[in-house]
């Protein structure tokens, strides 16, 4: 999931509920259209706000490529495995906190949601109408404002 300033969900990307959000990250930015006032959406943000789960080198390669900044903390673990390899570890990746604190409009995003019970309860048995179903609320989210 993506979402804007404003909490509205900007595109979807439904994956097995055993899979990580990881693996499923370019296939979001591939989908992913910000719209603007005026002309075409913008098929590149200028900023990716993510938790440490999307803090690979994979994902940060794939932004640096795309020419997107990047807010991702890092886990402890690859904190730890960069200092202890001394100079060769690198330099840590640059961090905004005052950026990373908007990153709770995704999770609004998401609490928005899951206000329709059948996307919060997961009834639904095939991918194909749960999908719908978060399409539906996500019209239901932007025509709300």
């Amino acid at each position: 999931l993506a979402a804007d300033s404003r909490c509205r969900p900007l595109c979807f990307h439904l994956t097995p509920g055993q899979a990580g959000d990881a693996p499923a990250f370019e296939h979001v930015m591939a989908t992913l259209r910000v719209p603007k006032p005026i002309g075409r959406p913008c098929t590149r943000p200028l900023v990716v706000l993510a938790d440490r789960a999307y803090s690979s080198r994979a994902i940060r390669d794939h932004l640096r490529r795309r020419g997107i900044r990047a807010v991702i903390p890092q886990p402890a673990d690859q904190i730890a495995n960069r200092k202890r390899k001394g100079r060769q570890g690198g330099r840590p990746p640059a961090f905004d906190r005052e950026a990373y604190k908007q990153r709770n409009t995704v999770e609004r995003c998401i609490n928005r949601l899951k206000n329709w019970r059948g996307l919060a309860t997961r009834y639904e048995k095939t991918a194909t109408v749960f999908q719908a179903g978060l399409h539906i609320a996500g019209i239901f989210i932007w025509s709300a404002r």
